[in-house]
């Protein structure tokens, strides 16, 4: 599998399910067209794009292209590449029917569509994959550092994330992602090593503020 150093942005998860079996990358959501109400979400676009170069590819439909747009306005244009599927009729095998347009989105295109759209628009391929690049922090390791799965684990998270200048409702699963693109597991480690003991209060995730 082709690994790509850009962070790509694509509309939903289906479109992330299939990309992730396609590439080796970084693959963040805009949700639909919740991207235009979501200030952190769109701060999240604006610092992997200074750090990494976001490729945006979205569905060749009316809506597709409005997210596009509105990813354009939130983020530099020197930071970004335009990767374009072709329109091409159909459904998509979990859909009922076709979209309003009748085009196929990014979930339903086959993979050497998808590895060529990602040619056309520059992205940056390494053969050599991820191993190039060092071991990935996985989930397990989240836990063992106490930030998910554990009492006072929302506490270092917030921690982390401000350590990172990242938005501050980013997901556990969203800032797995992020990390893997910023630095490889050592490095991960030794950053964390450093990182004072939590002093402050947030958001639990069941509830109100808490400190521990």
């Amino acid at each position: 599998m082709l690994s790509v150093k850009e962070v790509i942005v694509v509309e939903g998860r289906y479109d992330k399910n299939t990309l992730s079996q396609v590439v080796d990358a970084v693959i963040l959501e805009t949700e639909g067209f919740g991207i235009f109400h979501d200030a952190q979400k769109q701060k999240l676009l604006r610092t992997m794009a200074e750090r990494r170069g976001l490729i945006i590819l979205t569905d060749p439909d009316g809506a597709g292209f409005v997210i596009r747009n509105h990813i354009k306005s939130c983020v530099p244009k020197e930071f970004l590449k335009q990767a374009y599927v072709p329109d091409i009729y159909g459904k998509e095998k979990r859909k009922a029917r076709p979209s309003r347009e009748g085009k196929l989105g990014v979930e339903g295109m086959r993979a050497e569509v998808l590895l060529e759209a990602l040619r056309r628009a520059g992205a940056t391929f390494d053969e050599a994959g991820t191993s190039s690049r060092g071991e990935r922090v996985t989930k397990a390791d989240l836990y063992r550092l106490g930030l998910s799965g554990g009492e006072g684990s929302a506490l270092k998270r917030a921690e982390l994330i401000r350590a990172m200048d990242l938005p501050e409702h980013i997901s556990a699963t969203a800032l797995l992602d992020v990390i893997n693109a910023l630095m490889n597991r050592e490095a991960f480690f030794n950053f964390f090593s450093h990182l004072g003991e939590p002093t402050q209060s947030v958001q639990s995730e069941e509830g109100p503020a808490v400190s521990h």
